[in-house]
């Protein structure tokens, strides 16, 4: 599908994205790069960073990858001066690499709710910390007033609960209440946007194929308005947009980009009886214009 951006929209800026070897993240380093970008990919596997890296310069992306876990400071502090040495500044944070799987809340080891929440929320609190003196207004060449943009991708788990995945509603929640905290003050003191994109199901991400079986992502579609999951690219569209000066007065917000996914209820009734019903009551108004029984008159 064409893009409905400019070529040319993020021309000039720079981007680091974590979790930027697969799946969502690469799709937006991907993207980034097409509309201009250069990008700096982070991940814990070297091959996987290698491979992305090697794919995107093969679309004529200027790209670089670096190993680093977000999880520790001084991988954090290391990869964003890379990252900054390299292409000479850094515009744009993307706090993408996520930890997930399924578990039972009695099957989940305090361990393993540590760990989902140390990569997802941690690592972004970690990440945006050490990118601040790089991302403030007037730091890498920008103007006293142009400060850069955290990108924070959260889920809609949280929003009402999901079976089997407390450690990941948890770790979202909590991604999404540093969305807002760092948007109030460091909008506030240095000119910084923070927002966050919330994806629902998506196809063909390590995400979707850990949680959800291909049986699973059957009924997965069947629930949902669209009958269909969502794609990567949504979500690169998403990130282009807030990353833009499109999106430029946009600060704290978190975009829901799931097709009303998480608004989905499965049908009580078939449609059909609705209607049956509907009909009845028409009918039954129409003897009856005030819609009070006359026995109650």
């Amino acid at each position: 599908m064409a893009s409905p951006f400019r070529p040319e929209v993020l021309k000039g800026k720079v981007a680091l994205i974590t979790g930027g070897g697969s799946g969502i993240g690469f799709e937006i380093a991907t993207q980034f790069g097409l509309h201009g970008a250069a990008v700096a990919i982070m991940g814990r596997r070297k091959h996987i960073v290698e491979a992305a890296q090697a794919a995107l310069q093969a679309q004529g992306i200027q790209a670089i990858g670096l190993e680093g876990d977000v999880r520790r400071r001084e991988d954090a502090a290391r990869v964003l001066e890379a990252a900054v040495k390299h292409f000479g500044r850094l515009d744009i944070l993307v706090n993408g690499a996520a930890g997930n799987f399924l578990a039972s809340p009695e099957e989940l080891s305090p361990n393993g709710f540590r760990t989902v929440l140390d990569i997802d929320a941690v690592g972004t609190y970690t990440m945006s910390h050490e990118a601040l003196k790089y991302l403030k207004a007037g730091a890498g060449g920008r103007a006293p007033s142009d400060g850069g943009l955290i990108l924070n991708i959260s889920a809609t788990l949280h929003y009402t609960a999901a079976w089997y995945q407390i450690n990941v509603s948890a770790a979202k929640a909590a991604v999404d209440s540093i969305t807002r905290g760092l948007a109030l003050e460091w909008g506030t003191d240095y000119n910084i946007r923070v927002n966050g994109i919330a994806p629902g199901p998506i196809a063909g991400t390590p995400g979707m194929r850990k949680l959800a079986p291909e049986e699973m992502r059957r009924r997965v579609r069947e629930d949902m308005p669209f009958f269909r999951l969502g794609e990567k690219w949504d979500i690169a569209m998403a990130a282009i947009y807030l990353a833009s000066d499109a999106g430029k007065y946009v600060n704290g917000a978190t975009f829901v980009v799931d097709g009303g996914h998480w608004l989905s209820q499965p049908r009580m009734i078939p449609k059909e009886e609705v209607k049956q019903m509907s009909r009845v009551v028409e009918k039954k108004s129409r003897k009856e214009p005030t819609g009070v029984p006359k026995s109650k008159l």
